[in-house]
Order: structure tokens, then C-alpha cells, then sequence
């Protein structure tokens, strides 16, 4: 009697392999690149000896490993897995911390449900999935370069969120809704966007969400923010006009933020584009009033997988401070490849 159970599991187990294998596929892709960087200005983040000028080669490398199949019951799954080498080096306490391995993901989707994406890390919000300003987060390549350096502050997102995108209902209409679940003695925290493209050129977002937790050290005091972005883009011809605000509201004053941004780009050829972006970001964090000021200057040309591009960027008054401290040049080269 256990030979013949031993043999239906046995044919059980190969039908439902063979089933997964049939409806399923596989494939991989990847990126490389070599880029040159150059930080020049007297910041506090650099040695004595070198602190007018910081220059580094640096490679980027990512693959990316999809597995997607049809069930019977019409639904599609799909798994998304990335590879970026020392990605979560800094991830101090995380289980992927100095480990080659970035976001993943899980994937249920029918054109009757509309599409659940659970991520297992690495995820965004739905107001984050929006929330990165028009010139497309140049303060993000300062925020290190001097203690107290500006970042945009955002609702709650990071690892095991959820994150649902209703089926199409109106044409060009896109509505999207987030859930992080509450860590230790927080609350959990919601958000949800809208983007319309329904007119040839024009896309139009507005995202909200919340971030809502235990401030550490208080005894138990919440922290409860309320973030909104909304953005705007027109494509005429070769020319593409960008506009985004932002604003972060929470119940500790000093952490109020709004940051505005736009950005021109004109696409000389199939091959060439430039474009000029600038973005300002407001904090109540401090008692000077400000404003971190970003500039870019970027240009990029691109054949077949390979794209080469060249930016200038400019930072001033990075901690929402006057000092030339806080003022400082980026120039930047960079070879990459797709695949």
C-alpha cells in the first residue's frame, strides 16, 4: 500500500512540474556601466588634504531574473528577483545586508482584479511610485556629502508592503493604493495615486500617503506625517516640460518639507537628447530659512543598448544653511549598457 502512494505522489508531483514548466517562462536582464564622477567645492566631508576635490571611477552592474506564468484560472503570477552586487551594503541589521541581492517581488495580476504586488523589499509606496520631483531627485546625489544634507521626506515604504493597481476602468485613468503593515508599537500606513494620461502628450499625477510610527526615545509618541506630490508633464514635438510639487506635513513642525521642481528636455535626435532641470526643497528643520537649491545640466546619446551620457549639477546651501560649506559641483561621465 505505501509502493502505490509512493507512486501516485510520485505521478502527482511530475504532473504538477510538468504543468508549471508548460506555462511558465524564464528570462533575464541586465545593465552595466563605467562612470567617472568629480566632486568639486570646501565641504566638511572631505579631508583636509583633498577638499576642494574628490574625483572616483565607479562600475554599475544589475541583473534582473523574471519567472511569470499563467495559472488555469486565467490569473498571471510573475516573480521578479535582482541582482546588484553590495546593493544593501549600508542596510545596517538587514538580512541582506553586504549581500548582491536588491528588490524582489511577487505578482498576481487578471484583467478582472487589476494587479497585487507584494515586495518583499524594496518597495515603493503608491505616493512614492510618483513622489520623485520632475528634475528627478538631483538632491539625492548630495544628501551624503555633508551632515544634515537635504533629502525628501516621504511617506512609509521599504520592505513587505503591498501595493495594488486597480483594474482599468476610465481610459488613460491609473489608480494605485499601498499598505505597509506596523512595525513595533506603530501604526500602519497607507497611500494611494492617480495618474491620467487620457491626452496625447499630457500625464498627470497626484499621490498622498501617510507615515505614522513611534518616535524612538519618546516613551511612546507617534509621529504622524502626511505626505502629497503631484506632477505634471507635456510632450509637444521634441520638447517635454516638467513640473512637480511636493509637501510633507507632520505633527512635529520641524519636519515639514516642501520641495518644487521643473525641467525642460528637448530631443535633438533619435539618438541625442539634452535637457536643464532645477529643483528647491524647504525644511522647517531649521531655524535658517534657506532653501536647498539644485541645478542639472545633463545630455546623453544612445545606440542601440549603449547610452552615453555627460551632467554638470550644482548644490547650494545643501543643510539649508549659507555657508560655502554647503555649496558644491558635480560633473559626471557614464558609459552603460543594456541587455
Amino acid at each position: 500500500m505505501n509502493n502505490f502512494k509512493k507512486i501516485g505522489m510520485t505521478a502527482l508531483a511530475a504532473s504538477l512540474v510538468s504543468t508549471s514548466v508548460f506555462a511558465g517562462e524564464m528570462s533575464v536582464t541586465g545593465s552595466a556601466g563605467i562612470n567617472w564622477e568629480n566632486y568639486s567645492g570646501t565641504t566638511h566631508a572631505q579631508s583636509f588634504e583633498n577638499k576642494d576635490s574628490t574625483k572616483s571611477f565607479s562600475m554599475g552592474n544589475q541583473l534582473t531574473f523574471t519567472g511569470s506564468g499563467e495559472l488555469d484560472n486565467g490569473m498571471n503570477v510573475s516573480l521578479s528577483f535582482v541582482l546588484d552586487q553590495n546593493d544593501d551594503s549600508s542596510a545596517a541589521g538587514s538580512a541582506n545586508s553586504g549581500a548582491p541581492f536588491d528588490s524582489h517581488s511577487v505578482s498576481i495580476s487578471s484583467d478582472a482584479m487589476g494587479t497585487l504586488v507584494f515586495h518583499g523589499e524594496g518597495g515603493d509606496s503608491a505616493q512614492n511610485a510618483v513622489g520623485d520631483t520632475a528634475a528627478g531627485n538631483i538632491w539625492d546625489n548630495f544628501d551624503t556629502r555633508t551632515t544634515g544634507a537635504a533629502t525628501l521626506s516621504e511617506s512609509a515604504a521599504g520592505d513587505n508592503i503591498m501595493h495594488y493597481t486597480l483594474p482599468s476602468m476610465i481610459d488613460g485613468l491609473t489608480v494605485a493604493a499601498s499598505y505597509t503593515p506596523a512595525g513595533a508599537k506603530d501604526e500602519s500606513s497607507n497611500a494611494y495615486a492617480l495618474t491620467y494620461a487620457g491626452v496625447e502628450g499630457l500625464s498627470i499625477s497626484y499621490g498622498q500617503g501617510s507615515s505614522d510610527g513611534q518616535v524612538a526615545g519618546s516613551g511612546g509618541a507617534t509621529a504622524n506625517a502626511d505626505t502629497t506630490s503631484m506632477k505634471a508633464s507635456y510632450v509637444y514635438g521634441p520638447v517635454t516640460i516638467a513640473y512637480s510639487d511636493h509637501e510633507h506635513d507632520s505633527n512635529t513642525n520641524t519636519s515639514d518639507q516642501d520641495a518644487s521642481s521643473w525641467k525642460v528636455s528637448y530631443t535633438v535626435s533619435d539618438a541625442i537628447s539634452v535637457s536643464y532641470a532645477t529643483e528647491s526643497l524647504d525644511s522647517k528643520a531649521t531655524a535658517d530659512t534657506s532653501d536647498a537649491e539644485y541645478t542639472k545640466i545633463s545630455t546623453s546619446y544612445t545606440s542601440g543598448g549603449m547610452t552615453v551620457s555627460a551632467n554638470y549639477q550644482e548644490a547650494e546651501n545643501m543643510s539649508y544653511t549659507t555657508a560655502v560649506a554647503e555649496d558644491e559641483e558635480y560633473y559626471g561621465l557614464s558609459l552603460s549598457f543594456a541587455f
